[in-house]
């Protein structure tokens, strides 16, 4: 299995795409409609255990692995191809220039040479792999190629849990990859297709934030902070005494007391916002700008309700929760009021499902 296995692509057989997190694993499968419009087929996801998966590291594979197994079965989908991410802390990433028309096999030794300069391991430990994204914008006879690389441990990790729920790898992607390639989706029905619209993606998982600012195809920043939905959980489980998992289901259902909302649900979304606040302040002492058109809130805490107008209310700029199967057609496995519910967390299974699809 190529580790890129080259980001321009080929047209595939049908595959679903995973997306494993620290919190759980979710599963998305498309497919295109005559019109050529997606389709929704099926979509799934299942709870891990807090501790399961610790910053990007598989700590109790046997019980992922079942969880993998119980997502698929859940799902009904009788693909077994898939396309998986890593972590982007567990890949390194380097765009590189090389001259235009060289043999794969130059290209090879070019990368691998480049590789050794900039990878803190033996390139006997690492997954190499590489690909070209087009013509030098700035350099004639140019052309930029992608170089990624990863701890061969980490990429069989991904693989072997896989392979546990019976699946086949054909794809290992890049998760900040796969949540930008779902975002081209949602930035194009913008105004004006979205085009030079500085947009900031949140991305709130159970323990780590990401903001990415996106203009055209291009990431101008990524930055993660330690804040997520978790927090929240943990502040139900003291509340109320649950254990964690308790917390987690009964926030999920909505079975809480009556005080929830005024107690700990407005003073969280009160605080995420601040932070969400803060960030967008970091990015702008950071950066050249000093604004962004959109603000996109994307993972499972992103529907809290009143999150997405106290954002709007305390940075001042216009917000709006993902839904990354927007204008897709549902297939009849699938039912639009959960779609409703859950499509934000779903962004980076989406990206990978989609990969389906590059030519």
């Amino acid at each position: 299995m190529s580790f890129l296995d080259n980001l321009l692509g080929r047209k595939h057989p049908p595959m679903i795409g995973l997306d494993i997190s620290s919190s759980s694993v979710k599963l998305v499968e498309l497919g295109r409609a005559p019109s050529g419009e997606f389709v929704l087929e099926r979509f799934a996801s299942e709870p891990f255990e807090k501790g399961w998966i610790t910053d990007g590291q598989i700590e109790k594979f046997d019980e992922v692995a079942e969880a993998v197994r119980r997502v698929v079965a859940k799902s009904g989908t009788r693909s077994k191809n898939v396309v998986m991410a890593m972590p982007q802390s567990a890949v390194i990433t380097k765009k590189i220039m090389l001259p235009a028309g060289l043999r794969d096999e130059e290209m090879e030794l070019q990368v691998e040479s480049e590789a050794n300069q900039y990878i803190p391991f033996s390139l006997d430990e690492v997954s190499l792999d590489f690909c070209v994204i087009g013509p030098s914008a700035t350099s004639a006879g140019d052309v930029e190629v992608l170089i990624a690389a990863s701890r061969k441990d980490r990429v069989q990790d991904r693989q072997g849990l896989a392979e546990a729920a019976g699946l086949k790898p054909v794809v290992l992607d890049i998760e900040s990859h796969a949540s930008r390639l779902a975002m081209s989706r949602v930035v194009a029905a913008l105004p004006n297709e979205g085009r030079d619209a500085l947009v900031a993606l949140f991305e709130i998982g159970a323990d780590t934030t990401s903001l990415k600012v996106l203009r055209d195809d291009d990431m101008l920043y990524d930055r993660d902070q330690a804040f997520g939905g978790s927090q929240l959980t943990q502040l139900i489980s003291r509340q109320y005494g649950f254990s964690f998992e308790e917390a987690e289901a009964k926030k999920l259902t909505g079975d809480l007391p009556e005080d929830y909302e005024s107690a700990i649900l407005a003073p969280f979304v009160d605080s995420l916002s601040q932070e969400i606040g803060r960030a967008l302040q970091y990015f702008f002492t950071s950066t050249p700008h000093h604004k962004v058109h959109y603000v996109m809130l994307a993972g499972g805490t992103a529907t809290l309700p009143g999150l997405k107008d106290r954002v709007t209310e305390l940075t001042g700029f216009a917000s709006q929760v993902v839904n990354p199967f927007d204008n897709m057609q549902l297939g009849s496995a699938v039912r639009e009021s959960r779609v409703r519910r859950e499509a934000p967390s779903y962004l980076t299974a989406c990206g990978l499902a989609m990969r389906r699809f590059m030519q």
